[in-house]
C-alpha cells in the first residue's frame, strides 16, 4: 500500500502544496480543511488526496476525522502526520495591551491543536510499518523573538517543548517527531506584511500607543520590510519533505535562507553576545 499521511492547515497555501506534492508522489494523502474552505489551491492532488474537515480547536471534530481516515486505512496505519494548522495575526502587539482572549485563541489553535491532532492519530501512527513520523511547525521566530509577537513567539516556544518530550515518549514505539523551525515564508499569512506590522499598532489602544509606539514601530517597520524577501513556499516545503527520507530525525530543523546561519552563530556566540548582535541588526 501506498505511504500515508495526515497534513492539517491544509486547504491553502504551505499545508495545501505539501499535500498536493505528496499526493503526487504517489502518498495517500488526507488534507484538514476547515469546514467549507475553498480547496482549489489543492487542485492537482488527484485520487490520492482526501479533504478530511477539520478544526484542530474544535476536539468532536478532530476525532471524528481520525475515525475517518482509520476507515479509509482499514489497519494500514498512519506513516506522516504534519503538523502546520497555525495562526500569527492575533494577540499582537506590545504583552502590556495584549488581550488575552485573543491570545488564548491563538495558543488553542498553534499548541493545543497539535495536541489534539496528535492525540487523535497516534494510535493510527503506531499502527504504521513505514517508520512513522510526527513534523510539528513550529518557527524561526523561537530562535529571533521580535518584539510585539510575544503571544506567537510563546505559543512556538511550547510546540518546541511538546515535541522535545513526544520525542522521548515515542522513541521506543518507532515514531520519530521533529520540530520544524521555518524562516519568514511567501504565503497568505504573510502577503503585505507591511500592512500587517502596520495593524499592529493600529489594533493598540491609545495608552499602549503613547508608550511603546515611538520606540518600537520602527523595529515592527523594519520587520514588515524583511518579510517581503520571505522564502518561496516551494523552496520550503521541498525542504521539509525531503525529511520524510531522513534516516533518523534531529529534534529540530531550521528552513529557510534567511535562518539557516543561526545554529552555527549560536553556537559560536553567547546567548548574550547573539542577544547583542541581533538587537544591533534591528536597532534594539
Amino acid at each position: 500500500m501506498a505511504r500515508t499521511a495526515m497534513v492539517t492547515g491544509a486547504a491553502m497555501g504551505m499545508g495545501a502544496m505539501m499535500a498536493r506534492k505528496l499526493a503526487q508522489r504517489g502518498w495517500t494523502v488526507f488534507a484538514g480543511i476547515l469546514p467549507g474552505a475553498d480547496t482549489a489551491e489543492l487542485a492537482g492532488g488527484g485520487a490520492g488526496l482526501t479533504p478530511i474537515e477539520q478544526d484542530v480547536t474544535d476536539e468532536a471534530m478532530v476525532q471524528a476525522g481520525a475515525r475517518q481516515v482509520a476507515q479509509v486505512l482499514r489497519g494500514a496505519g498512519l506513516d506522516l502526520l504534519i503538523n502546520n494548522a497555525g495562526i500569527a495575526d492575533i494577540a499582537t502587539g506590545p504583552v502590556e495591551g495584549v488581550e488575552l482572549e485573543q491570545a488564548g485563541r491563538l495558543f488553542d489553535v498553534n499548541l493545543f491543536g497539535q495536541v489534539r491532532v496528535i492525540k487523535a492519530y497516534l494510535p493510527l501512527l503506531l499502527e504504521s510499518r513505514h517508520a512513522p513520523r510526527i513534523f510539528n511547525f513550529s518557527s524561526g521566530a523561537v530562535r529571533v523573538p521580535m518584539p510585539c509577537a510575544a503571544m506567537y513567539n510563546s505559543s512556538k516556544y511550547a510546540v518546541e517543548g511538546l515535541t522535545n518530550t513526544l520525542r522521548y515518549e515515542l522513541a521506543r514505539f518507532g515514531v520519530q517527531v521533529t520540530a520544524i523551525e521555518p524562516g519568514a515564508v511567501r504565503t497568505h499569512m504573510t502577503a503585505d506584511p507591511v500592512r500587517a506590522t502596520a495593524r499592529i499598532w493600529e489594533r493598540s489602544s491609545a495608552a499602549i500607543r503613547q508608550r511603546y509606539e515611538a520606540k518600537l514601530r520602527p523595529i515592527t517597520d523594519q520587520l514588515g520590510r524583511l518579510l517581503l524577501s520571505a522564502n518561496e513556499p516551494d523552496y520550503v516545503t521541498d525542504a521539509v519533505l525531503r525529511l520524510v527520507e531522513a534516516p533518523r530525525l534531529r529534534p529540530r530543523y531550521l528552513v529557510g535562507r534567511e535562518v539557516r546561519m543561526l545554529p552555527l552563530l549560536q553556537a559560536l556566540l553567547t546567548e548574550s553576545a547573539f542577544e547583542r548582535l541581533i538587537a544591533r541588526q534591528f536597532h534594539l
